[in-house]
């Protein structure tokens, strides 16, 4: 199982994990209790219970080089192009827009 940091604004909004079942998004505690929350994106508004998908979430997805930059990403970190969770962890963490994806080093 992988699991990611997201951030939005510079602030740990959520995890989204890789499971065996898909993937899981859960937005982080302290997050929700903080004043004025937004939403990393209006397909996944605030919300205390996770987010489960058998497929990338599309949000997540999107984040994700296309075309001749997935190219570069896929022959230096040697990323096949199905292991999106692996591209998300190796492309996004200093994307255009708001939210930003790190690795959670803290798990396996």
């Amino acid at each position: 199982m992988r699991t990611a940091k997201v951030y939005y604004h510079d602030k740990i909004a959520g995890i989204l994990s890789e499971t065996e079942e898909g993937y899981v998004f859960r937005y982080d505690t302290d997050y929700l209790q903080a004043r004025e929350v937004e939403p990393v994106s209006l397909t996944l508004p605030v919300s205390e219970e996770p987010y489960l998908s058998k497929v990338m979430f599309p949000f997540f997805d999107g984040l994700i080089p296309e075309g001749w930059l997935l190219d570069i990403a896929e022959k230096n970190w040697k990323i096949d192009a199905r292991d999106r969770m692996g591209l998300l962890l190796a492309c996004c963490r200093d994307c255009i827009g708001a939210v930003s994806i790190k690795n959670d080093s803290n798990t396996k």
